[in-house]
């Protein structure tokens, strides 16, 4: 299996972690048919589709890979701009905010680093107000400035930094290549978050956060990072890291991604929802599994991107 192409091995290797929760599903249920897993297997069949959706999109070539990355980030903010509370006199800068996704993915296919990291941060921040002045509406000017703003910055800047990543060359004396890079990002950060909910729901006693995510408990948190940094020695062939190395990074991650799902926790509890959508059975809308990438994703790419090119 070593000799195996990166890729293919880290899609056996998802493969068999299917397998194998789909097994444990099953023995829950003829063990206890007294207890409701309905949930449970629900998110286990929502995740064979995502891998499968998300390992073929990589896996295909480069093109096809940002085009599905440039819909993602046009899903979530369309799931997060439909909670808004907008202006009449805000239509106009969301329909600018829509466009500024392909523009943006158009800097990713180009592999023009500079106006990728600017054109949202800067020209986008700058253009915005100034389009929402032409409505000539002052009442809520600042909120939904703000709030557009925090959009694109969020879901499409934030998220197209994976899109970004997949364009890094083959690093010397490596297999690790963009594509792999992604891979080792995404297993991580996804196995992080469902290693918290484990350790949560297992030993979890002491809120972490109770006003903002009530079901985040310190030994989730705790148990969730560390049984993810141990965890990414596993996938470490997919980096240029040492052993050490690998487990720092993924302990970064794991923060970062924690960071990015109480975030969006705290927005969903301002806008008085559950989840930002039902497009994922058991798992709620496109955000709310790509939340802690929002984090994790730009943070990865400026460690690797400042390390190692």
């Amino acid at each position: 299996m070593s000799g195996l192409n990166p890729v293919w091995r880290m899609g056996l290797l998802i493969l068999a972690v299917l397998v194998v929760s789909t097994l444990v599903v099953a023995v829950l249920r003829r063990a206890k048919p007294q207890k409701n897993f309905s949930e449970l297997a629900a998110r286990v069949k929502a995740w064979w589709i995502m891998a499968a959706v998300f390992f073929g999109a990589i896996a295909v070539n480069e093109r096809f890979s940002l085009v599905f990355f440039g819909f993602l980030s046009f899903w979530a903010l369309k799931e997060y701009m439909t909670l808004l509370k907008t202006r009449p006199a805000d239509h106009r800068a969301l329909v600018w905010a829509f466009l500024a996704v392909p523009v943006q993915y158009v800097w990713v296919a180009m592999k023009w680093y500079g106006m990728f990291v600017i054109f949202i941060p800067v020209y986008m921040f700058l253009f915005l107000p100034m389009r929402l002045v032409l409505a000539r509406e002052t009442a809520g000017f600042v909120a939904a400035a703000s709030q557009i703003q925090w959009g694109l910055m969020a879901f499409v800047f934030g998220l197209s930094h994976l899109a970004m990543l997949l364009t890094f060359p083959a690093i010397p004396n490596s297999g690790a290549n963009g594509r792999t890079l992604l891979l080792f990002l995404v297993f991580v950060v996804e196995m992080s978050d469902v290693l918290q909910f484990v350790w949560g729901k297992t030993l979890g006693r002491h809120k972490i956060l109770p006003t903002v995510s009530p079901n985040k408990t310190w030994e989730g948190f705790l148990g969730g990072i560390i049984t993810t940094s141990i965890a990414s020695l596993v996938v470490g062939f997919l980096t240029p890291f040492t052993p050490l190395q690998t487990i720092g990074v993924a302990l970064l991650l794991a923060v970062a991604g924690f960071a990015g799902g109480a975030v969006m926790s705290a927005v969903k509890r301002d806008f008085g929802v559950k989840d930002f959508g039902e497009l994922i059975p058991g798992h709620g809308g496109m955000l709310d599994r790509l939340d802690s990438l929002c984090y994790a994703g730009p943070v990865f790419f400026h460690l690797v991107r400042y390390f190692y090119y």
